[in-house]
């Protein structure tokens, strides 16, 4: 069982997870729209682990012997007007999702709910990575400007990108 504080933000978190795969696909079909392909696929696979993120909050409420509930979503911004200006809103999107973590492992820790501080460890670390991410991107997209070959060789290499499920540990 968990408090209902916590189930309910848990919860909550579910729909964030799920908003952030839309606004991914988002981003997604902005860059496929200017032809950039593998900046499209970056987005694509983002989207496939924010559903698998999703997922694995409602498999750990139902663990705890609790029921997910699966809460409507805000439709995500589909107007962008750059490359850069998509990452700088991906990456505070990413900082909002860190706080969000941030205070669920607060509010666990304050209940003392063990499990679940152990359980949302593993989305702390994976915060670290994405905010990292869409920095790094960014900071070259930044360096090398939305044209030439600089930009065409970075959407080539995301392009290569996939998803991979992470092992559990």
């Amino acid at each position: 069982m968990l408090p209902g504080a916590l189930l309910e933000e848990l919860n909550e978190q579910i729909k964030y997870e799920l908003f952030s795969a839309n606004y991914y696909l988002s981003m997604a079909a902005y860059c496929a729209s200017e032809g950039l392909d593998g900046f499209a696929n970056f987005f694509f696979v983002q989207d496939q682990e924010e559903r698998f993120h999703a997922m694995k909050f409602f498999h750990f409420i139902l663990e705890k012997g609790e029921r997910p509930v699966i809460k409507g979503l805000e439709e995500p911004r589909k107007d962008f007007s750059s490359l850069e200006e998509v990452f700088e809103l991906a990456l505070k999107h990413e900082k909002f999702v860190s706080k969000r973590i941030y205070d669920l492992m607060e509010l666990a820790t304050k209940e003392k709910e063990f499990a679940t501080i152990s359980f949302l460890k593993w989305f702390v670390d994976e915060q670290v990575e994405e905010e990292a991410s869409m920095s790094n991107i960014l900071s070259k997209i930044s360096r090398v400007g939305e044209k030439g070959e600089g930009i065409y060789t970075l959407d080539r290499d995301l392009a290569q990108r996939v998803f991979t499920p992470p092992a559990e540990g």
